[in-house]
């Protein structure tokens, strides 16, 4: 019998199957990775509503291994030190992630720093960072990291009942009291250097001084704000469609304003320090604002090369590159299409960015934040009237400064 039904074919997306990188005429050339984030383990010991790992698009965490094998773990360090010598690189970061990454243990985590600057020339310097919920962080733990020169961050929504909105255990109980308690430790002078900052997701049903005034109760070096994630097919909350309404918008704003108007400097915000340089003419390396070129690359658990590993908020398989550290080096991620259209700058960005008066500050946004079905990531991100609110209010604030600043000064 003869089939006379058409197969179904998905429509082409952007970049995966429209960007060419070597077609005539182009003019890019690969960054090479500076910031490896390699996943320890895969699963988690919270049960977050808005986590993009196990929540969102992408199903892939159900089949990888749970945890790094001491081999992956071995030919990721071989694989990073052969990317590190092939450019040259100086300076590197590496971040250990999950999942929970420290459910893989002290004894996992310190072979992989160990290998690491084993396999690296002597001359580059490895910066090694690990974000956790801060559930594991006991005394055994903090040691061992504080061994390694490890720099620590956590994260955390604000207060008590801002926290525990959404970060929760599987049995529904907030997880803002065990967090709290370990951040104590983390602070230990005992440790000096370990804690390396806070990281908080934006829910604007949390007031934004509260929030930040909670976050500064634990002192931290730096912290950061995120959006959360979300795209044209998969809006975050509040976010419609051709609404001109900016909640995420006018919730930064009341914060930055906390922040910056301080008769001191409390702590340093990413977030406001990268919109700050931006605005000011200068650049940064951040994946949520600007063009510059992105130079992450993730190792999975069963040592797959992937994307930033937030992009899989988009759909399943999106993070995907095909490639592994146990075949592959990790240059051959820098001919992936994604990989390359967040390095293009300007020529990455949809028709309506490159036409826009906040182009070179919002850079369109975080490239996951610019995904729709059918079409891919050439859109203005799904945040576009918040990112015009909160990038117009820092040019406004920055430009009476300078207008009333002494001359000279």
């Amino acid at each position: 019998m003869v089939n006379l039904e058409a197969p179904v074919r998905r429509p082409a997306e952007w970049p995966a199957d429209l960007l060419d990188p070597d077609s005539p005429g182009t003019t890019w050339q690969p960054v090479p990775f500076t910031h490896f984030v390699v996943k320890m383990h895969s699963r988690c010991n919270l049960a977050c509503d808005y986590c993009y790992l196990y929540e969102m698009g992408d199903e892939s965490w159900r089949s990888s291994a749970k945890t790094m094998s001491t081999a992956v773990v071995d030919r990721t360090a071989a694989r990073i030190g052969e990317h590190v010598r092939a450019h040259g690189q100086e300076r590197v970061q590496l971040i250990v992630h999950g999942g929970e990454p420290l459910l893989a243990g002290p004894a996992l985590i310190t072979r992989m720093a160990e290998a690491v600057r084993r396999e690296v020339p002597a001359g580059t310097h490895v910066s090694f960072g690990v974000q956790t919920n801060g559930l594991l962080l006991n005394d055994r733990m903090l040691d061992a990291l504080h061994a390694l020169d490890f720099r620590v961050g956590v994260s955390v929504d604000g207060g008590e009942l801002a926290n525990d909105r959404h970060r929760r255990f599987a049995d529904g109980r907030g997880s803002h009291a065990a967090v709290t308690e370990a951040v104590a430790r983390l602070r230990d002078p005992s440790r000096p250097g370990l804690f390396g900052g806070l990281l908080c997701v934006i829910d604007v049903a949390n007031d934004p001084v509260e929030v930040y005034e909670s976050l500064l109760t634990h002192e931290p070096p730096m912290l950061d704000f995120v959006l959360p994630h979300g795209n044209w097919t998969s809006p975050p909350p509040l976010r419609e469609e051709g609404s001109s309404r900016t909640p995420y918008g006018d919730w930064i704003v009341r914060a930055f304003d906390r922040w910056y108007d301080a008769p001191r400097q409390e702590t340093r915000v990413k977030l406001f320090e990268d919109l700050l340089s931006l605005v000011l003419g200068g650049h940064t390396r951040s994946e949520q604002v600007g063009i510059g070129p992105a130079t992450t690359v993730t190792i999975d658990t069963d040592g797959g090369i992937e994307q930033v590993d937030t992009i899989k908020s988009a759909f399943d398989g999106a993070a995907a590159t095909g490639l592994s550290v146990l075949t592959d080096p990790l240059d051959a991620a820098l001919r992936h299409p994604a990989v390359v259209a967040r390095q293009i700058g300007i020529e990455g960005l949809s028709p309506t960015c490159r036409s826009c008066s906040i182009r070179d500050v919002c850079g369109g946004g975080f490239f996951i934040h610019r995904y729709r079905a059918g079409s891919g990531f050439l859109n203005p991100t799904v945040y576009c009237p918040d990112m015009m609110r909160i990038i117009a209010h820092v040019r406004t604030r920055i430009a009476k400064d300078l207008a009333s600043a002494p001359a000279g000064g």
